[in-house]
């Protein structure tokens, strides 16, 4: 029972319902790797060990009487500190919510705990969510389980270290321009950015109703196993009465979908930012081994991606200080850190002030002439990032451009899932990133579970 800390939440629940595990069990052995690992990740901010096996014991009685909360009975999770939790410091990394408690869980921290998940505490962020390495002026600095000098990425960093080191089975992450993906990649776990509309955003440290940013931020389950995105995803679907960009729209059954008919794309290189070898060859071996198992590759760059990145950029350029700026006046911040100061120059306040509604005419002209991929293609196969695992500090010299790989997807809305395939020369994880059309996560996350197999998915880091 030793490894039960790296069992999938799958499992968890089912060994919870046989009566072979208890939530007790299960709740303790992840709250003694919390405090085994974490004064060395840094990744777990707010504990809350006490409610947590409170809840365990009532879940136990219930299962003992064959009552089951729904799908998550008993799994432990950690939230990410982006999202609003009730009775918990809910900081989004920001100074002016050090102390701020909310009254209520954000929708999709409320629907896996009423799906029977136990919470055990929230994991660090980057300040509003708006950095490739997760460090802010409340709780620090997070440090990636492969190796303590380098990052675990951003913004989801402490959900991906804490996943990876088994102090959790299941994980909420956010993704405006990669946070889900990129940190999985370095990490060595899974995570999917849904299409944009899938999931609410109601108690997000960045709301819907951002603007022309509102459709770029989406929340997904990240986790070390594909199975358990599987498993989260529909959980957390579908419209709460708040957000107004989610619509209803039926979740496809990644079990039901025709493998060996899909059409794959796959490429290396956007021609923009070339990835470091160890990604590349990754992703080329992952080709070859789809190909030998008899899948349908071809090697194909979605077209105009370099137009794709400039679009993004532009957007990013013109709104992110204004953005930026509403919210740390809605939030009382008065104090920030390096990272999102970066965001404050002279020339991005100007640039907010005087955005050319033709950017807005470009980006929905773009977005519909990607579509055209799928006419040809059910599923695209790419790098997650052009780097593996960094030093700390290393990103925040970075420009939109480096961020090509992930960012692009979410201007265009698409599903994208990260899913460890490689290790490097270094011994870091490497992920490769799996794309498919508009409402289609089936393609995407069925696809992803092939990858798994064949590269060999999750490996527990060395700590």
């Amino acid at each position: 029972m030793q490894d039960l800390i790296y069992w999938s939440a799958n499992r968890v629940a089912r060994e919870i319902r046989s009566a072979q595990l208890s939530c007790r069990q299960i709740v303790e052995a992840c709250l003694e790797r919390i405090e085994q690992v974490n004064p060395a990740i840094n990744a777990v901010v707010q504990r809350v060990d006490e409610s947590a096996l409170k809840e365990a014991d009532e879940l136990d009685r219930m299962a003992a009487n064959q009552q089951f909360k729904g799908p998550l009975h008993g799994v432990p999770i950690t939230i990410k500190d982006a999202f609003d939790t009730a009775d918990i410091v809910s900081t989004g990394g920001t100074l002016g919510r050090q102390d701020f408690v909310p009254q209520a869980d954000a929708t999709v921290v409320a629907r896996l705990r009423a799906a029977g998940a136990v919470l055990l505490g929230k994991t660090n962020t980057p300040e509003l969510t708006f950095s490739s390495e997760s460090n802010n002026l409340i709780y620090g600095r997070t440090c990636n389980p492969f190796d303590l000098e380098r990052s675990p990425g951003g913004s989801s960093g402490g959900a991906a270290a804490i996943i990876a080191c088994g102090g959790a089975a299941l994980e909420l992450g956010s993704d405006t321009g990669g946070s889900i993906r990129e940190p999985a990649h370095l990490c060595g776990i899974t995570g999917i950015k849904p299409t944009s509309g899938r999931t609410p955003r109601s108690g997000h440290i960045l709301p819907y109703g951002g603007g022309v940013l509102d459709s770029l931020t989406q929340i997904g389950p990240m986790a070390r196993y594909v199975e358990d995105l599987i498993l989260a995803l529909p959980l957390i679907c579908g419209p709460d009465g708040r957000d107004p960009a989610v619509v209803p729209v039926p979740m496809g059954d990644p079990g039901a979908v025709d493998l060996k008919q899909l059409r794959i794309a796959w490429y290396t290189d956007n021609g923009i930012v070339t990835p470091v070898d160890d990604i590349q060859d990754t992703v080329t071996a992952t080709a070859q081994a789809l190909r030998a198992a008899g899948f349908k590759l071809e090697e194909k760059l979605l077209p105009h991606t370099r137009r794709l990145v400039d679009l993004t950029t532009e957007l990013r350029e013109a709104t992110n200080a204004g953005f930026i700026m509403r919210l740390l006046k809605r939030y009382g911040t008065k104090r920030i850190g390096d990272e999102l100061r970066s965001y404050l120059s002279e020339q991005g306040v100007a640039n907010a002030r005087r955005m050319d509604p033709s950017l807005l005419e470009a980006v929905d002209e773009a977005r519909s002439q990607a579509l055209a991929f799928f006419a040809d293609y059910d599923v695209i196969i790419c790098p997650a990032s052009f780097a593996v695992a960094r030093p700390h500090r290393a990103s925040y010299s970075d420009s939109f451009n480096d961020w090509g790989y992930v960012q692009i997807f979410n201007l265009l809305g698409w599903p994208g899932v990260s899913v460890r395939a490689g290790t490097s020369g270094e011994g870091l994880p490497v992920g490769v990133q799996l794309i498919a059309a508009p409402w289609r996560e089936d393609i995407a996350l069925a696809l992803a579970q092939q990858v798994e197999t064949l590269m060999g998915g999750f490996q527990p880091p060395p700590i």
